[in-house]
């Protein structure tokens, strides 16, 4: 037996051009798997670089993209595991490798998680992608602790105000990176922050704003460095780790373009001048670069439970959403995404359109 939904599909990678509103038929789910009514997608820079051809776990020909979504249970499969502790109707937000832009898709059951009591789904939407990011990166990769000095890049988007968040609660010291000075107001008027504790990126004068920076916070150097932009702020960001420093790359934002298609001569451009280190100088600085794509813990999803609590903990709140749209407007969401102006997270609503 099929029903129908709607889902936003992508013939090939590409161009974001490419993205088509479709309707086709979704199989009941299989065993392990329950059928979720998506009521909230999670927007990702993933999402962007997928349908662009830019992102290495893009899958080949056609594919529907999205990491994220939440909703209700509507069906379970056969054996669905007991374990799981999950029925018809409960809430929940999913982890997918790709297919979360749908008003209904089959989810293995390690990959979903009950939404917190009282959140929104659009609040649960934009949690886990984000959330686990900041986790992933602070926690078990940055090894922050009580008193460590941690530059946040893109402080005011989805991961960053998580990361401040988890910050606070471990007890560290920030010092948060933004593009706009409206997202230094929001900083400062919404989460707290001292003025100094902020930087707003001036591309030719970053190094000198560091030292700043680090003055206002009587350091010499930062203990982590958590950063999704790479581009010309890496270099300043990681000679300026102390002894033990850790830095943290889950991304590379300056590639984005601002069309639909890659820039290639851009890209080209950009990937000649990217940064490289000499592993014998970090021998003798005793500093470390760490990268990671999150979505390879999709395929170790035994470590998901422990993740969300930790999570839980450390950011009990929940997220903030920085702008919502219907999933009929699934592109021009995709669009302010890629603009890079937005603060905290876009979701697509479904059935609000």
């Amino acid at each position: 037996m099929t029903f129908k939904r709607s889902v936003w599909r992508m013939p090939r990678a590409g161009s974001l051009g490419s993205l088509a509103l479709c309707t086709e038929p979704l199989a009941e789910p299989g065993p392990d798997e329950a059928r979720i009514r998506v009521e909230a997608i999670g927007l990702n820079f993933a999402d962007l670089f997928a349908c662009q051809g830019l992102y290495s776990a893009t899958p080949q020909g056609s594919f529907i993209t999205g990491l994220e979504c939440a909703g209700t249970i509507e069906a379970l499969g056969p054996e669905f595991p007991s374990e799981a502790d999950l029925r018809i109707g409960d809430r929940v937000v999913a982890l997918t490798r790709f297919g979360a832009y749908a008003s209904a898709l089959n989810v293995g059951a390690a990959l979903l998680r009950r939404v917190p009591a009282g959140w929104s789904a659009a609040q649960a939407a934009a949690w886990p992608v984000q959330g686990l990011t900041a986790w992933y990166g602070l926690v078990p990769l940055g090894a922050v602790t009580t008193g460590d000095v941690v530059l946040v890049q893109s402080a005011a988007g989805g991961v960053g105000l998580q990361a401040l968040a988890m910050l606070q609660t471990l007890g560290a010291r920030p010092l948060a990176v933004v593009g706009h000075e409206s997202k230094r107001r929001f900083l400062i008027e919404r989460h707290g922050l001292a003025p100094d504790a902020i930087i707003v990126r001036d591309r030719r004068h970053f190094a000198n704003q560091l030292d700043a920076g680090l003055a206002a916070l009587g350091a010499t150097g930062f203990d982590c460095v958590l950063d999704a932009v790479l581009g010309s702020g890496f270099r300043p960001s990681f000679e300026r780790l102390c002894p033990e420093g850790r830095y943290v790359l889950f991304g590379a934002a300056d590639f984005m373009t601002a069309s639909a298609r890659p820039n290639y001569l851009r890209l080209a451009f950009d990937y000649l001048r990217r940064p490289r280190l000499d592993p014998l100088a970090m021998i003798s600085a005793n500093r470390s670069l760490m990268a990671f794509n999150l979505i390879w813990l999709w395929d170790h999803a035994e470590r998901l439970p422990e993740a969300y609590c930790r999570l839980e903990v450390l950011a009990p709140l929940p997220p903030h959403v920085g702008a919502v749209f219907p999933f009929e407007r699934a592109p021009e969401a995709m669009r302010l995404l890629q603009g890079g102006g937005t603060v905290g997270k876009v979701v697509l609503e479904v059935g609000t359109g």
